[in-house]
């Protein structure tokens, strides 16, 4: 039997315009053939963060002819439920080839729409989450975090209460006191991800907040296979969600969260929070990295 050829393979960074800046990802928009060992294969080649895989639809999905799809998401180690910075990546991707407008996404956390719009020839992309939730973590969690991280308690900004945060994946939401300590990242690989894979965690959240509305984050990820994400789309949810639990911000905001500065690829994420709506909605910006 003749083998499939293989599909286009795409790259795309994700919360930036700028090639060199953001979070890449791989995009495969046609990923109808590969198993669940082929895909992993391929993030395992690309090495980014996550690449995501379109193939058709479950049945009873809904969405527009053409622009409903089945997503699944692969670090180069393990499948994650959901990635928010490779959704955001596909999302342009797919814009450029057939067109802004709106998209809906099964992935094994739930159903993400995402609309993407252009104004002055720039694409830019809006998921919604699943429903999220902010979960309690005890004491000795955080102090096991923090000992992996080389931080101290006195390190924590009493202000932001650690937390774990789900939008799609979960997160522990750490805050950090000041810039500097956020900038200082320097940690034990495999203790914090033997931590994590007890909590279920896909990244840490580690924030600064800058002001009332703007904030610094980063995200270790060594679950994944990576030290470090440079634009977490997913985190950014969660975050929304923990903000808005722990009343930082009003009903309705919008928040605006750096990431990536500190590894030298500058990204910027959008989070919104409606009133009256649980989901939170997160929006960047991508580009295509030349292959």
């Amino acid at each position: 039997m003749t083998p499939l050829p293989r599909p286009e393979i795409l790259r795309y960074t994700a919360f930036s315009a700028d090639p060199a800046g953001g979070n890449p990802a791989g995009v495969v928009l046609d990923a109808a053939g590969l198993g669940t060992a082929e895909q992993l294969a391929i993030a395992a080649e690309l090495g980014y963060s996550e690449t995501a895989f379109l193939t058709a639809p479950p049945e009873g999905l809904g969405g527009e002819p053409g622009r409903a799809y089945t997503v699944r998401y692969f670090s180069p180690r393990a499948e994650v439920p959901f990635c928010g910075h490779a959704t955001i990546a596909t999302a342009v991707a797919f814009a450029e080839r057939h067109g802004p407008g709106d998209l809906l996404l099964a992935t094994r956390a739930g159903t993400v729409p995402v609309a993407v719009t252009e104004r002055d020839g720039v694409l830019r992309a809006t998921l919604t989450s699943v429903a999220p939730a902010v979960l309690d973590v005890t004491a000795e969690d955080v102090a096991e975090a923090l000992a992996a991280l080389g931080w101290s308690a006195a390190d924590l900004d009493p202000a932001l209460a650690p937390r774990i945060a789900y939008a799609g994946a979960r997160h522990l939401v750490l805050a950090a006191a000041t810039r500097s300590r956020l900038a200082d990242l320097s940690y034990d690989f495999d203790r914090l991800a033997a931590f994590m894979r007890g909590l279920d965690l896909t990244t840490l959240q580690l924030v600064w907040r800058e002001s009332e509305s703007v904030f610094h984050v980063r995200d270790p990820f060594p679950v994944g296979g990576v030290v470090e994400d440079p634009a977490t789309g997913a985190a950014a949810a969660a975050f929304g969600a923990y903000a808005r639990e722990l009343g930082l911000v009003a009903a309705d905001a919008v928040l605006t969260l750096h990431q990536g500065a500190d590894l030298g690829r500058p990204g910027e994420l959008t989070v919104e929070l409606r009133a009256g709506d649980e989901r939170v909605r997160v929006s960047g910006t991508g580009a295509r990295i030349a292959d």
